[in-house]
């Protein structure tokens, strides 16, 4: 028994080497933890219980018989976050670079499953140097039953990818279809081709950094949400973000205790909003004074910047917050924020998160580099989210509501739930000035200064549309704190369905 003991514990430790210490060395060398470091920072202590720790690769090819690492390249398994289940798995570089095989693929598949059975959140911690070269079309098919259960697993279990290393090639397509994906500055790369392959077809000579690297994905191409400094910052970042999310669909958001109280006046409020309409406010301010402590977790604030979609709690439980920001291009929605929102709006929708929007919106974006790129279709996007969507939405419009803007950011005719605006909102077509340049056309300029006082007294207000009904209730700011919170408490129960379909064809 001792022997057969001591040959368990020698097999455990030749898979917890991976590649052996010069590799680990190497990885360390480069600013990056191993792939079971990354586990113990990322999960409760002790909790990681690892599956599949002896599987081998089956290739035989290009001497690979002679080249067998116990766990192929990648460690899985599960543990907790603060005490709640997860899955996961940890790709090691040390191993064959980190390279997907047949059973490497199959590791994943595997804990991909059993979280969709249980109903638990999926973590990717993804560093791979691609599909292993070796084993041909058989990594190939590997990747392609991740995808296929990337695509099973959407809107059933949350899934979360931190790139901390290169991801490269077809291996993109799998984070890519995960809920949000962070990544790491100047250790994280991902791109379809990487900068040889682009310099032979296309003769540009690019960094890996500038062409898929951590600031590229969170600023320009959105194909992720967030950059980290370091391994660490990262992981301890992901521990805090699982904590917002549901475990799975069937499962209401977590709660948690806290002592901020759901009624709280927030005084200052009152003031938010500057005298002058074109002056802009930083609508940071008024989710940190809404939410419980101020704790607002951002998703993608480098991107799309005139939107500002994120996480908080309320009563200690869980809301997403979709705000315009009028620090940035006035708060205007544009290619980016549109799409940016419509994607969060359709998160919270799957996974039963309440959402709550403040508005301050001009309108859409105008210019020809708008509308060329499609800014139709793109808008599209966002109103059919929040017109899809069934969970609880509460709306408050603290200045601009104009044109179809107005409608798009969650207003009663798209079903929201609870609809408030403060004494500064202005809900009209358009602004005072412009609509009366095209009502009254050719009138002096005398006569444009009275009639705009007069449009500005007749519908830079709230109360026409409260008095159509469109607004629920004129509120003072210092109160928007607690009628979220009461709004929230009504709205638990809410039940709403859309009529039966397949699935719906959203404009991609």
């Amino acid at each position: 028994m001792s022997s057969t003991i001591a040959e368990l514990d020698s097999r455990r430790a030749a898979a917890r080497a991976g590649g052996g210490q010069k590799r680990v060395d190497a990885q360390h060398a480069k600013g990056k933890l191993t792939a079971r470091e990354r586990l113990d920072v990322l999960l409760d202590e002790g909790s990681f219980e690892e599956l599949d720790m002896f599987v081998e690769h089956n290739c035989t090819d290009f001497g690979m018989q002679d080249q067998v690492v116990p766990g192929d390249g990648v460690v899985t398994g599960s543990g907790t976050i603060n005490g709640r289940l997860v899955f996961v798995f940890s790709q090691d570089f040390t191993v064959f670079g980190g390279s997907l095989s047949e059973r490497h693929a199959q590791k994943i598949c595997k804990i991909m499953d059993m979280a969709m059975k249980v109903g638990a959140p999926v973590i990717g911690i993804n560093d791979s140097g691609g599909a292993r070269i070796q084993e041909g079309v058989a990594s190939l098919g590997g990747y392609a039953e991740v995808f296929q259960r990337n695509v099973l697993a959407s809107g059933v279990v949350p899934q979360l990818s931190l790139i901390m290393g290169p991801c490269a090639g077809g291996a993109v397509y799998s984070p890519a279809m995960t809920d949000f994906i962070f990544m790491v500055k100047d250790s994280s790369y991902m791109f379809v081709t990487g900068p040889d392959v682009v310099k032979t077809v296309t003769n540009e000579v690019v960094t890996q950094e500038a062409l898929g690297g951590a600031v590229t994905h969170t600023t320009k191409t959105s194909v992720a949400d967030v950059a980290f400094e370091n391994d660490v910052e990262a992981l301890l970042a992901a521990r805090d973000f699982i904590d917002f999310l549901p475990s799975s669909n069937r499962e209401g958001v977590p709660s948690r205790p806290t002592g901020d109280a759901w009624d709280r006046a927030e005084p200052s409020l009152d003031t938010l909003i500057p005298a002058s309409a074109s002056q802009p406010y930083d609508m940071h301010e008024l989710i940190a004074k809404v939410v419980d402590e101020g704790d607002f977790f951002e998703i993608q604030p480098a991107h799309g910047a005139n939107i500002i979609c994120g996480f908080g709690r309320v009563e200690g439980r869980t809301i997403g917050v979709v705000a315009n920001q009028p620090m940035v291009l006035a708060g205007v929605l544009d290619i980016n924020s549109s799409r940016k929102a419509a994607r969060f709006v359709r998160f919270c929708d799957a996974f039963e998160i309440p959402i709550v929007t403040f508005v301050d919106v001009p309108g859409f974006l105008p210019g020809t580099a708008q509308e060329h790129n499609g800014i139709i279709k793109h808008g599209a996007k966002l109103l059919f989210a929040y017109a899809e969507a069934t969970v609880p939405k509460i709306t408050v419009i603290t200045r601009k509501a104009y044109g179809g803007a107005y409608d798009v950011m969650a207003s009663k005719h798209l079903r929201g739930d609870l609809n408030y605006a403060w004494p500064t909102a202005e809900i009209a077509v358009m602004g005072a000035k412009g609509a009366v340049e095209i009502i009254f056309r050719g009138r002096t300029a005398d006569e444009i200064a009275e009639r705009t006082a007069e449009y500005e007294a007749r519908f830079a207000n709230p109360f026409v549309a409260a008095s159509k009904g469109f607004i629920d209730e004129v509120i003072q700011p210092h109160s928007t704190r607690r009628r979220i919170a009461l709004g929230l408490r009504k709205l638990r129960g809410k039940a709403l369905e859309n009529p039966w379909k397949k699935h719906d064809n959203i404009p991609l």
